[in-house]
């Protein structure tokens, strides 16, 4: 493998990690304003 590709790989794993990170905020964000939502609902 050359040095090109190993670097390449590299960025591509970073790229994989802040995606995966970024995935998860916006999985909790999403349940914390579905969960805000019917809460709001419950209370009309």
């Amino acid at each position: 493998m050359s040095t090109e590709e190993r670097e390449r790989i590299k960025a591509l794993e970073r790229e994989v990690k802040e995606l995966r990170r970024a995935n998860e905020i916006l999985k909790l964000a999403s349940a914390f304003f579905a969960q805000a939502e019917l809460d709001r609902r419950l209370r009309s």
